[in-house]
């Protein structure tokens, strides 16, 4: 540890552990970024964790959170401090009659269900895998699929967050509102949130089934009853064979009954469609017969092919993400949904014209499926205010997943994403905060969000004046040029590619660069940090071995 460092240290509790270690390689899950920070900090506690945030504003460093790294984005990249809650995941207090629990903010959601199972207790709602912690998953906006049921921070009724100066403030829907409404979708900006009180319901089984169908058979039913039937919906549209597979739900006391295996599911399939997807990067054209093969095994070749299961609500919820991938999400006004997937389905069906969509697709072959999901927070008072979903009504989600088949990138992604994006800007759509959106500038989020931006960007302005907190996706995302530039805040120096496949991501503080200035030209230019860093990366492999 430096000199500064170690003179600070001196000056606080000595009883009080900082857990530092200077060796950790961070990498997303899927392995799509990978960043060397400076320290890797694992508290324990509360004091610890007020600790090491007085720290590092006496040593000006910037403190960068991180889970289990699923966002597949820059978001959690440092070459500053970073910190990890995994050892803050106790369960505080219970209440049996409010059926709420306060947890630790590191909690993951599997731990959360796991011991709220023993009370008989469990979440509402998921999103398709239980591995974040809790407040990562409520950072982002995560949200699940039914239409009655909203974003995952639906459920949180107080938060406790430690500020940049040390404090640990509790917020709410009655207490430091605009505090809460920030930090319900605070996109690590804000602080540490070191508590979370979250509301659950009564453990319970559900019972689904899914099924194969023709795209028509869905379209005609959207606005029927194909999202309310059941409380639980979700759809796998696949693209060029114009099918989709529903999956549907609704909680029920009849006894476990486990799925059949499915194809991908085992070891010939699993590896088989990773090493048909592997081709693909070389032989893109094959692509349309692989969703064929690949979805026919794994769900039938004829139309109406059913499975059903009943499993724990904890458990029913999740899906096996299979490889590592590229996830560029938008959420849209649920009413758009056949207009998005007519015009899309031309587009990458050939039929240009009739898509509307000003990008050609001759010779772009993408992989398969595109997820849809639905949700509704529009009854839920006080928004976050981030929420990307419609405030007016229920809201569809459209997730466009490319694998990335033992970690190299498929050539279809940059034409495929802008095509994308455009398509869902045209229709009113806002990305998910935690995917890989690469084409939306600081302006047009800035003309999405209106108010609601402006409220959250005071907050954290307040909470959080030198920038502890921000790093170079927020620069890119929402501050922009607008927002000068802050004492602490880090910027990205370079990219580099690694030999496994991945960017390292370089990055400094903008304190320790003399050529720092109130913006740097960031947030002039139409795309994110995603979208520049890969045209910025160098084409040499990087050296060093994750």
């Amino acid at each position: 540890m430096d000199s500064k460092l170690d003179a600070e240290l001196s000056k606080l509790d000595p009883a009080v552990p900082f857990r530092a270690s200077s060796t950790h390689l961070h990498h997303t899950w899927a392995k799509t970024f990978y960043s060397r920070p400076e320290l890797y900090i694992r508290p324990h506690s509360l004091e610890e964790i007020q600790k090491l945030v007085t720290l590092a504003r006496r040593c000006r460093r910037r403190l960068v959170m991180v889970g289990c790294g699923h966002s597949p984005s820059a978001l959690t990249l440092t070459s500053s401090w970073m910190v990890n809650l995994d050892h803050c995941n106790r369960v505080l207090r219970v209440n049996e009659e409010k059926k709420t629990l306060v947890v630790e903010g590191g909690i993951r959601l599997r731990d959360l269900n796991l011991r709220a199972n023993k009370m008989g207790l469990t979440m509402p709602n998921l999103g398709s895998i239980d591995e974040q912690s809790i407040v990562g998953a409520i950072a982002t906006a995560t949200h699940g699929s039914s239409t009655r049921h909203g974003l995952l921070s639906q459920s949180v009724r107080s938060l406790r967050i430690v500020l940049a100066n040390g404090s640990a403030v509790r917020c709410s829907a009655t207490q430091n509102e605009d505090l809460f409404r920030a930090a319900l979708v605070s996109l690590g900006a804000l602080g540490i949130i070191v508590e979370v009180e979250f509301e659950m319901i009564a453990a319970c089984n559900i019972e689904w089934d899914q099924s194969l169908h023709s795209l028509p058979y869905i379209l005609d039913r959207w606005d029927k009853d194909l999202w309310t039937t059941k409380e639980y919906t979700r759809v796998w549209w696949l693209p060029y064979m114009r099918r989709a597979i529903v999956w549907r739900a609704d909680k029920t006391d009849k006894p476990l009954r486990a799925p059949v295996d499915s194809w991908y599911g085992g070891s010939v399939g699993f590896h088989t469609y990773h090493v048909l997807l592997w081709l693909s990067n070389y032989v893109p054209r094959i692509l349309p017969a692989i969703e064929w093969f690949v979805f026919g095994m794994q769900y039938g070749f004829s139309n109406g092919a059913t499975t059903s299961a009943v499993e724990e609500l904890r458990t029913g919820l999740l899906m096996n993400c299979l490889y590592s991938q590229f996830v560029n999400e938008w959420a849209l006004p649920l009413h758009k949904g056949p207009e998005a997937i007519a015009r899309l389905s031309a587009w990458l069906n050939g039929d240009e014209a009739g898509s509307g969509i000003p990008f050609s697709s001759k010779g772009l072959y993408v992989h398969a499926p595109v997820e849809v999901r639905v949700s509704d927070t529009s009854p839920t008072s006080p928004r976050p205010f981030l929420d990307n979903t419609a405030a007016d009504g229920p809201t569809l989600y459209l997730n466009a997943t490319l694998y990335r088949p033992y970690n190299r990138d498929p050539p279809c992604r940059d034409r495929y994403y802008e095509a994308f994006e455009w398509l869902m800007k045209q229709l009113g759509g806002r990305p998910h905060w935690a995917k890989n959106f690469e084409f939306v500038s600081p302006a047009e989020l800035k003309d999405m969000y209106g108010a609601d931006l402006q409220s959250y960007l005071r907050v954290r302005a307040d909470v959080d004046p030198e920038g502890m907190f921000v790093g170079e996706w927020h620069r890119r995302t929402i501050l922009g040029a607008d927002v000068p530039a802050l004492p602490l805040e880090e910027r990205e120096v370079r990219r580099r590619m690694m030999a496994e496949g991945g960017q390292m991501w370089d990055g400094e503080q903008r304190h320790n660069n003399n050529n720092a200035g109130n913006g740097d030209g960031h947030g002039s230019g139409a795309q994110t940090q995603e979208g520049r860093g890969r045209a910025q990366a160098t084409a040499d492999a990087d050296k060093d071995k994750a």
